[in-house]
């Protein structure tokens, strides 16, 4: 059972956990970033409901710093989600 996403108001972030291996691995990701990324033209956008959309896609970027050694918590950057588009590019 994977423990619902949240945003913590004191910290700006989202805080979530994406199961690896069958290990829930906590991780979180800020506003800012889910603004910049995903709604940089938006002025009413929520950093849950903008994580909920993207949920897959970041998740993913968690299992990749995870797989490149990262240990949890899981802090994402906006350069963990550019690099999957680079790489979708590529």
């Amino acid at each position: 059972m994977s423990n619902p996403p949240f945003f913590h108001e004191a910290s700006g972030t989202v805080h979530f956990w994406v199961s690896i291996d069958g290990q829930l691995v906590g991780a979180s990701i800020g506003k800012e970033t889910l603004h910049y990324c995903y709604r940089s033209t938006a002025l009413d956008d929520q950093p849950l409901d903008t994580y909920q959309l993207h949920a897959q896609e970041i998740d993913e970027a968690v299992r990749r710093r995870v797989a490149g050694g990262s240990v949890e918590p899981v802090m994402l950057r906006d350069y963990d989600l550019h690099q999957a588009v680079r790489k979708g590019v590529e």
